[in-house]
């Protein structure tokens, strides 16, 4: 196995606390609830993927392990698209 570099972590959890700080900030933004839960999702999605990525090293792994990940996220995405109007059409 061919040796590979460490990640920049100090980086990674600099992106994280701002993904973390937009999200927050999405939830305080006046009108479109629709629009503050899709942008809280998308960074939700944006630090899993920069914590599996980094943080559990599979950026360095074969190609297979994705081929066993995308069914567990394809389930995640069916259940965001089937409960998005109760989050943003609930009272």
């Amino acid at each position: 196995m061919a040796s590979h570099g460490r990640p920049n972590y100090v980086a990674i959890w600099g992106w994280l606390v701002a993904l973390m700080i937009l999200g927050l900030a999405a939830s305080f933004l006046p009108g479109a609830r629709g629009l503050a839960v899709a942008l809280i999702f998308a960074t939700a999605v944006a630090k899993a993927l920069l914590v599996a990525l980094n943080y559990m090293h599979l950026k360095f792994e074969p190609r297979l392990i994705y081929a066993i990940a995308i069914v567990p996220v394809l389930f995640v995405l069916m259940l965001i698209v089937a409960l998005f109007p109760d989050f943003v059409f609930s009272r």
